[in-house]
Parts: C-alpha cells; sequence; structure tokens
C-alpha cells in the first residue's frame, strides 16, 4: 500500500506546504474527511452560504470560517487554508485567472472560508467494501461532468451542479449507494447511476475536469454530486474574487470519516 495512503493528514498538510507533494489528492490519508474548498470577500459570504443551506447534497458544508480568519478551527486547527492545498483556483469575474500552490498573494484580507464535504471521504469504505476503484488504480484523478441540473439559486449565486463519476462493477453498485448514502456530508448517495445523458452528460470520454476513465464492459457509470459545483457557479455567477481548490487536490481535514459530523 502507498505510504501516502495512511499517513496523517497533518504530515500530508505540511507536505503540500513545503511542496514536497502535489497533485489530486485521492487515496491520501484514507479515513479522513477530504474538503472542497472556496474563499470569498466577507460582502459575498451569506449569500454564498444561502447557496450551501439551498443546496446540501452538491455543497454539504462542514465548516464556515469568521471573516480574516485562516485556520478551520473544527476540521483542522493549526492548519493555514492559504498554503496547506496541493494546488488552488483564482477566478476573477468568473474567469479562471490562475493556478497557484500557495494563495497567500491573492488572498483577501476579510475573506471567509467555506469547506465542503468531497466523495473522495468515501473511497476507504469503498475499498474496505472490496469495491474496486480503477481511478486509484491508474492513478488518476477522478472524471468530473458539468451537468444538465441546475443548483436552486441564493442571492447572487446560480449555476449548475457537477458530478463526479466512478465506473463500478454492476454487483458493486448497490453496496456503494448503501455506503455512500450513510455519508451524507461526503455528498451521500448517488445523484444518477447509467444512462450518462439523463445528466446532459454528452461523452464519457471528455470530463470537464479530472481525467477520462471510461467504464468497461462489466461496470456501470455512477454519478455522484461533487464539490467542483462552486466553480461552476462562480463561473455563472462571476463574482469580482473567488479562490477554490483545484479539482481533485482537496484539503486534507483532521476528521475521521466515522466522527461527528458524519
Amino acid at each position: 500500500m502507498d505510504e501516502a495512503n495512511y499517513v496523517r493528514p497533518d504530515e500530508a498538510r505540511r507536505r503540500f506546504r513545503s511542496g514536497l507533494w502535489a497533485g489530486p489528492t485521492t487515496g491520501i490519508c484514507l479515513g479522513y474527511v477530504q474538503a472542497n474548498l472556496v474563499v470569498l470577500p466577507a460582502e459575498a459570504a451569506d449569500d454564498f452560504h444561502a447557496l450551501c443551506r439551498a443546496n446540501p447534497k452538491p455543497l454539504p458544508l462542514i465548516e464556515m470560517t469568521t471573516p480574516g480568519d485562516l485556520e478551520p478551527r473544527h476540521a483542522a486547527p493549526g492548519a493555514d487554508l492559504r498554503t496547506d492545498l496541493p494546488r488552488y483556483r483564482v477566478y476573477r469575474h468568473g474567469r479562471l485567472d490562475d493556478e497557484p500552490t500557495d494563495a497567500r498573494e491573492v488572498w483577501p484580507e476579510d475573506a471567509v472560508a467555506f469547506l465542503l464535504g468531497c466523495s473522495f471521504t468515501a473511497e476507504a469504505r469503498l475499498l474496505a467494501a472490496g469495491i474496486r476503484l480503477r481511478h486509484q488504480e491508474l492513478r488518476r484523478n477522478v472524471p468530473m461532468f458539468i451537468t444538465s441540473r441546475q443548483c436552486t439559486p441564493a442571492g447572487r449565486f446560480h449555476g449548475p451542479i457537477v458530478v463526479s463519476m466512478r465506473p463500478l462493477r454492476h454487483d458493486d453498485v448497490e453496496t456503494a449507494c448503501r455506503i455512500t448514502a450513510e455519508l451524507p456530508l461526503a455528498h451521500g448517495a448517488p445523484l444518477h447511476i447509467g444512462d450518462p445523458s439523463a445528466l446532459g452528460i454528452v461523452d464519457l470520454t471528455r470530463p470537464e475536469f479530472g481525467d477520462a476513465i471510461e467504464p468497461e464492459p462489466d461496470e456501470t457509470p455512477v454519478f455522484w454530486a461533487c464539490g467542483v459545483t462552486p466553480q461552476a457557479v462562480i463561473a455563472a455567477s462571476a463574482p469580482p474574487l473567488a479562490i477554490t481548490h483545484a479539482p481533485g487536490h482537496m484539503f486534507l481535514t483532521d476528521l475521521r470519516d466515522d466522527s461527528t459530523p458524519f
């Protein structure tokens, strides 16, 4: 088993901060909660908080910081959200402007950070149940697709739901549904199973984010709501400034996947 699978989250964050590690976090720190990141100036925070409340499946809220606080005091006391992810995205007026590995230069003084649940959190349990995860076998990021389904809008924020897709053996789908349904802050049970066209997805070989992984003949495509949804919302809503994680490059919390709030 790769060392990264079971390293402690604080050590993983140290390695990201120092530049020793980079790349997607799937399979890292198995058994711990991984989180998507959204950072906005304080004046936009209430609207985004309302968006999370209105859309708990794609936007399951783990923690919201107070304005100017760099530390997620519930999820990872002592961490610095500006430096402790492997890669960030910076959006200006809805357009991707940069993908730094350190966000200190662009972080607003009054920033409010949101940590949102991620389906990577469920992967330890899926693996323990004997479910094959081919993106891990191939050392790839999961494929992610913008769907035709829309978030319930709130204030200035609106936009489409994004899903992650994992091709699972037909016999494993029911077990995967049961396992992930027990983790609502990791997006819960799948949003859709089977025909991608029902989500407005035309071609599984062309994901908007991540790496393409086509289902094999004995596999079914299974789609979970995805924490990249805020990035699609930011593109549609075009706030002056927003910072997020790069797709698949998550914040590793100190929360166990079987602890509160799970």
